[in-house]
């Protein structure tokens, strides 16, 4: 069996999502004020969200940064959902399983089996299925989960290991 064998009839089905450009917002307004506006669509308080987007910019897992601001590990990742964060535990195909469950086209625990996600996981790609990102949440925390000197830390951790492109021809 040759590989085009085994990607015959195999399509794109979905298209990739257009981020644009990373900025940094550097007003002087707080997170949790700009966060205040979202409020509404998120799984917890404009406060309690910027705790955890600062905590989780600042490198702690989803459920560090969670346990720091006062919630289960499971509303951190789905406050980070709304805030325009990929949280999905599940696969591309095991996101199409639970579309196709969702859809009734196969019951839960035969959708649970297929993915083969812990009950938490499917809980979670279930909630990440069924929640668009909040466009306000995602506007206030723009630029917030990119830090402005993380490429210069970056190169400088690596030290000398990183070459100045300026020599190649």
């Amino acid at each position: 069996m040759a590989l085009s064998d085994i990607a015959a009839g195999i399509e794109v089905t979905t298209e990739q999502r257009d981020r644009g450009v990373a900025s940094v917002d550097r007003t002087d307004e707080a997170l949790a004020d700009r966060l205040a506006g979202a409020a509404d669509d998120l799984p917890c308080d404009a406060e309690t969200a910027a705790t955890l987007v600062e905590r989780y910019a600042a490198g702690e897992s989803i459920g560090d940064a969670g346990r720091a601001a006062g919630v289960a590990p499971i509303t951190a990742a789905k406050t980070l959902h709304h805030v325009g964060e990929h949280v999905s535990p599940l696969s591309p195909t095991a996101r199409d399983v639970v579309r196709d469950w969702l859809d009734g086209r196969v019951s839960r625990s035969e959708a649970l089996a297929l993915t083969g996600a812990s009950e938490r996981e499917f809980a979670l790609g279930v909630y990440v299925e069924t929640h668009e990102p909040s466009a306000d949440a995602q506007a206030a925390a723009e630029g917030y989960l990119t830090s402005e000197d993380a490429t210069g830390e970056k190169r400088a951790s690596l030290g000398e290991s990183v070459e100045a492109g300026d020599g190649l021809r």
